[in-house]
């Protein structure tokens, strides 16, 4: 499908009870073309009381879809990931619009974010409990499982298809219904979820999709509804922390997986090429616009040279471009705000001291473009490197000792993913184990998986998407005492 066939193809409305509807008052907002700076379409702005709507939708549908057999919604589930893979150059094609990422990267999103469906259906009759006899004697000891309830998703923009099937996944999979309200820069990849799900027969109500350029006005009133039971946010700590504090009137149960600052370490006995190949996906994948993007470079002294010349040449063959070419490896940042933010940084960092060893400037033009660029003897007051970037910049720091490069590596209030790059399997596990980080990646640039848990620690929030964990944050678990 050609690209405005494409996004003509997707009602620009609200998806609400199984159907798609206009905004209170008729109101849209723009979407921009990252590539450049111009709208591809323009799709409904949700207000409060559409929200109400959505959320009255869900709470209907809510006891209907939890007495559903795990079987039915597996097979639903199962149904989708079919359907998303069929379709899915189309769906590449739209978060590359919308997003702004080359056309290969969003391709390999549609994969990975439809695995979320798979994984989930096969978990979705899985779901168990447990019964024994009481240590007492007294009677036995019957422990069940039951959907938390209506579930609020709020998604970012840098994945727009994957940060939403991993929440829908595991809710549906559970039993509970969901309203999603995507980032306003991405709606359009969220809508067509919306209308796949249709296509695939869950039941109306059971998804809902709430498009808004004003989120904390949308998403209040259904924090403050009690009829709402669970919150799962991927997006910055700054907003996961408002969102918690809302959260408390209610003791809304929450998910939250925030920022991060990721360390990639690469010690004195690692294998430097396959350390640089590493790099450059923990580094590159999304452009650098990813949580789990390699912030900072820690590299031993002893090797620091190697690893940044070599870095450099494969970031120099990052061809700069919109999306949409084939030849293009570095799409454009999200917005105007983006581009800002990452020069800034760099520039923080020159002006301390660092060199730039590739990059460092804006072309200028249309669109949000910014080169690959590496950064070298990057000061430890920069605060490119106390800060996430969420761009494509590599600032590299040198250290001498395990010791060193482990107290780097934790230097941050963030603890979402880590890489760590040693050939000596008892250093690896020590390191990892001396990491503060909810994912460590050994000797590997990706670590995101649906069979795994996907999470943080500390200031990068708390719960888990994926793995056997994802579904338990949508189950409550119940005690029966049998006499």
């Amino acid at each position: 499908m050609d690209q405005r066939a494409l996004i003509e193809s997707i009602p620009a409305k609200l998806w609400i009870g199984g159907k798609a509807v206009d905004a209170e008052g008729g109101k849209t907002f723009a979407v921009n073309d990252p590539a450049t700076g111009k709208p591809l379409t323009e799709v409904a702005d949700a207000s409060p009381a559409d929200a109400m709507k959505a959320l009255d939708a869900a709470a209907a549908a809510q006891k209907s879809w939890a007495a559903t057999p795990a079987r039915e919604r597996s097979e639903i589930l199962r149904a989708a990931f079919e359907k998303v893979t069929e379709r899915a150059d189309d769906i590449a094609l739209l978060m590359t619009l919308e997003m702004g990422k080359a056309l290969a990267e969003s391709k390999a999103e549609v994969k990975y974010g439809a695995e979320f469906f798979r994984w989930f259906a096969e978990e979705a009759v899985r779901i168990g409990g447990r019964y024994t006899p009481a240590p007492a004697g007294n009677g036995r000891i019957l422990v069940t499982k039951a959907p938390v309830g209506p579930v609020l998703a709020i998604t970012p923009w840098n994945f727009p298809l994957a940060m939403g099937t991993r929440k829908i996944g595991p809710a549906l999979a559970a039993g509970c219904t969901i309203v999603v309200k995507p980032a306003r820069e991405t709606p359009l990849t969220m809508l067509l979820l919306a209308q796949i799900f249709d296509e695939v027969g869950l039941p109306e109500g059971v998804l809902s999709v709430l498009t808004t350029s004003k989120s904390g006005d949308v998403t209040g009133p259904l924090l403050e509804d009690s009829r709402l039971r669970k919150l799962t946010f991927t997006g910055s700590t700054g907003v996961g922390k408002s969102l918690v504090q809302k959260s408390t009137t209610r003791l809304l149960r929450t998910s939250m997986e925030l920022g991060g600052n990721a360390p990639f370490v690469v010690f004195d006995d690692a294998n430097i090429d396959d350390a640089v190949d590493g790099a450059m996906l923990a580094k590159m994948r999304n452009g650098g616009e990813a949580c789990t993007a390699a912030n900072r470079l820690h590299v031993h002294n002893s090797v620091r040279e190697e690893f940044t010349t070599k870095l450099v040449a494969k970031m120099s063959e990052m061809k700069l471009g919109p999306g949409v070419d084939p030849d293009t490896k570095l799409g454009p940042l999200i917005n105007a705000d983006q581009l800002e933010t990452v020069q800034e940084l760099v520039d923080d960092a020159v002006e301390k001291g660092a060199t730039v060893a590739l990059g460092g400037t804006a072309p200028g033009g249309d669109g949000y473009f910014y080169p690959a660029t590496v950064l070298t003897d990057v000061p430890a007051k920069a605060r490119i490197l106390k800060e996430e970037v969420f761009g494509p910049v590599a600032p590299i720091v040198g250290f001498d000792t395990e010791q060193q490069g482990i107290d780097a590596a934790n230097a941050t209030e963030y603890g979402l993913a880590s890489y760590i790059y040693t050939e000596n399997l008892d250093r690896a596990l020590r390191v990892a184990d001396a990491i503060d980080s909810g994912m460590v990646g050994v000797n590997r640039g990706v670590i995101s998986d649906a069979a795994a848990p996907f999470g943080g620690v500390k200031e990068s929030g708390f719960g888990r998407e994926g793995g056997s964990e994802g579904i338990e944050e949508y189950l409550e678990t119940k005690y029966i005492a049998l006499k």
